[in-house]
């Protein structure tokens, strides 16, 4: 699958984004779908994740009641929509699809099979 992200940008502590991640596949509803960023310096972390339906969500605690995933399954793109930003969430935010999505969703980078190019993040104090 390939996955390409887009929507980063410079903003303002506060201001918001919204990240785009369009995929290939013509399965992309079967494919549950995470979001990470790894900023300098540090490893990469999960954001968020959704399940092929949509039905099911999941946030890291970091994020929880500012970002918001969502996808549309007929355009194969999955989002995410951050508000509030804060200078702690500058990093190149990565796009991953899960193939073979378990009824958890899943949290760890390695068990992802296809990964977007990232796209930077930057919020300015």
């Amino acid at each position: 699958v390939q996955l390409q992200a887009s929507g980063g940008g410079l903003v303002q502590a506060g201001g918001s984004l919204r990240l785009s991640c369009a995929a290939s596949a013509r399965t992309f509803s079967s494919y549950a779908m995470g979001w990470f960023r790894q900023a300098p310096g540090k490893e990469r972390e999960f954001v968020a994740a959704i399940s092929g339906s949509g039905g099911r969500i999941y946030y890291a605690d970091s994020v929880k009641g500012r970002f918001t995933i969502s996808r549309d399954n007929a355009k194969n793109t999955v989002y995410l929509q951050m508000n509030s930003l804060e200078s702690e969430d500058t990093a190149v935010y990565y796009c991953a699809a899960d193939r073979n999505p378990r009824l958890w969703l899943r949290v760890r980078d390695q068990e992802y099979d296809d990964w977007g190019q990232g796209t930077q993040v930057t919020v300015s104090s």
